[in-house]
Order: C-alpha cells, then sequence, then structure tokens
C-alpha cells in the first residue's frame, strides 16, 4: 500500500514562508553590522587619540587663543580671523610655501631616484650580499631623524664640521663657512638627510617589485639590442608603474610635513625666517610667539594639504584593486 503526502495547506505554506523571509530580514542587518561591531575597538580609540585633537585644534583656529585665554580659560572667538591673517601674510606666499612645496617636489624626485637605482643594483647582486646590503641600508631608515639630523649637522658645522675641514684641506675655502645661515645651502643639507633616511624604503618596495618582472622579457629585449635604459622605460617601469605611484604618494606625504630636520638645524627654529616650512611656522607662531589660535590656523591648513594628497593615494589603491 503506497503512502501519498499530502499537499500542506496554502495558509500553512504562507505562513513558512513568511517566517523564513522575516528570519532572513532579522539577520540581514546583523550581517550589514557585524563589520562595523569588529571595527568599532579601532574606531573608538581613533576618534579618542586623533579626531578629538583634531576637532580641538579646529576650535582653537577659530579663537584668538593666547596665555591670557589659558589662564583664564575664557574663549576670544574670531571665526576666520586666523585664516584669513594666515592667507594674506607674505611669509606665507613668498617663503613659507615656496620652501614647503619646491622641497618637498625636490625631495620627492631624488629619494625615488636614488631609491630606484639602489633596488636596481641589488637586484643584479646575489641572494647573500643583496641581504647583506638591504640590511646595511635599514639602518638608515631605522635611524630616528633626531638622530640623524644631529649628524648631518655635526658633519656641515662651521668650526668642527668635516665638510668645512676636507674643503679646507683641498685649498677650495679660505676659512669656515656657516652652511646654514643661506637658505639654499640650509635646504641641501636638509635635502640629504631626508633623502639618506628616505631612501630605503624606496629602494626594498621597488626591488620587491623587480624581483616579479618577468626575466624571460627582460632577455628577449636584451637579445633584440634593446640597452639598460630602454628596457627599463619599455618593461619594467610600466610593469611597477601601480609601486611607482604610491612610492611617491607616501613620499610626498612625509616629505610635505618634514619638521625635525628643518627646525633641529642651526636656524631653522626661527630665527632664519627665510627657512621656514609650513610645519616648523605653524609650531613657531605657537610656542614661540604663543600665538596658539593662529598656529594652529596653520596646522589646520597643512592637514587639509595632507588630506588632499591621502585622497590622491586612496584612489590610486583603489583603482589597483579594479586591475
Amino acid at each position: 500500500m503506497s503512502m501519498v503526502q499530502t499537499p500542506l495547506p496554502a495558509m500553512e505554506a504562507e505562513s513558512s514562508v513568511s517566517t523564513a523571509g522575516s528570519r532572513a530580514r532579522r539577520g540581514f542587518p546583523l550581517a550589514k553590522a557585524r563589520p562595523w561591531l569588529l571595527l568599532a575597538p579601532g574606531l573608538v580609540i581613533l576618534a579618542v587619540l586623533m579626531l578629538w585633537p583634531l576637532v580641538q585644534v579646529v576650535l582653537y583656529s577659530l579663537q584668538d587663543y593666547g596665555l591670557r585665554e589659558i589662564n583664564t580659560g575664557e574663549s576670544n572667538w574670531i571665526g576666520l580671523g586666523n585664516y584669513i591673517e594666515a592667507l594674506t601674510d607674505s611669509t606665507l606666499w613668498s617663503v613659507v610655501l615656496p620652501n614647503t612645496v619646491g622641497f618637498a617636489a625636490v625631495a620627492v624626485f631624488v629619494t625615488v631616484t636614488v631609491g630606484t637605482l639602489v633596488a636596481l643594483l641589488l637586484a643584479r647582486l646575489g641572494i647573500v650580499w643583496r641581504t647583506i646590503v638591504s640590511s646595511c641600508i635599514m639602518v638608515a631608515w631605522a635611524m630616528p631623524a633626531v638622530t640623524g639630523t644631529y649628524v648631518w649637522t655635526f658633519i656641515f658645522d662651521a668650526d668642527r664640521g668635516i665638510f668645512n675641514s676636507v674643503l679646507q684641506d683641498l685649498g677650495l675655502i679660505d676659512g669656515s663657512v656657516n652652511w646654514f645661515t643661506n637658505q639654499w645651502s640650509f635646504y641641501a643639507i636638509v635635502l640629504l638627510n631626508v633623502v639618506h633616511h628616505g631612501f630605503p624604503f624606496v629602494a626594498i618596495t621597488v626591488l620587491a617589485g623587480l624581483l616579479g618582472v618577468s626575466k624571460e622579457m627582460l632577455e628577449a629585449a636584451a637579445l633584440d639590442g634593446a640597452g639598460a635604459w630602454r628596457r627599463f622605460w619599455k618593461i619594467i617601469f610600466p610593469t611597477l608603474k601601480p609601486v611607482f605611484s604610491v612610492v611617491i604618494i607616501l613620499s610626498t606625504i612625509w616629505d610635505f610635513k618634514v619638521f625635525a630636520q628643518v627646525y633641529l638645524m642651526p636656524g631653522g627654529a626661527g630665527s632664519n625666517r627665510t627657512v621656514l616650512n609650513l610645519g616648523v611656522w605653524s609650531y613657531v607662531e605657537s610656542f614661540g610667539q604663543n600665538r596658539y589660535g593662529f598656529g594652529a590656523a596653520l596646522a589646520v591648513l597643512l592637514t587639509l594639504v595632507l588630506i588632499v594628497i591621502t585622497i590622491v593615494y586612496i584612489r590610486s589603491l583603489m583603482k589597483e584593486d579594479e586591475l
């Protein structure tokens, strides 16, 4: 005798479908909220350590905030007065902005160039020597910026500096020369400091990309008569273009906000106004002149510039993911 299954009544089928739908609707918001719940601890820490201080700086930039306001606890709101003063100050356009933008452009170009050349050298070495040389250059990257700045200051010191001693022994100069008083020589020393500290990161990053370049393509190009220069621009550079874009943008962010390498040099703390950049000018106005509101406005302007650069960096990463 065969058993025939009786179909469910229409009402029971509809109720089961509605129950499953309600469960799915309850689970869907939870699935969407789960990533945010996992990120919540980190976001809270970032909000406390970064967002709230940034909000405070913006609030200070809208006030005439100095020692009197610190002592009394009162607020002296002036709106966009600090920003108007900063944007109409001739120091910003004639000294600070050219120093900041010009130095960042030159430093990024030299750092990426030197790092790429070192990476090409490392790629031609054997595994043992590549490891030894890579470890040696990473020491420069691991060195704190303060330590490196003092080393370069000692090298170019007017009285006891090695550079002056060598030039005097060669008969190129008659007496001691203070290289920190001139704007161009000052930033040349800062450039050496920044490039020495930054090229290892570029070298190791580009080396990682070089090791993934097809050797068969390079050998075929060499057999066809392409020289090293042509092989680099026709094969290596197009292949490593995403790597170079990330390296250039990161170097730009770092070199735009150079502070210790300028501030710790003789005259860089504000006594030589011709070498001020945006970060040092903000610090000098805040803690040297006790104009915390005006210094905060300069810091906000620098932050806005860095945010724009960061947006470009993030968009470049998103384009790489799409590829």
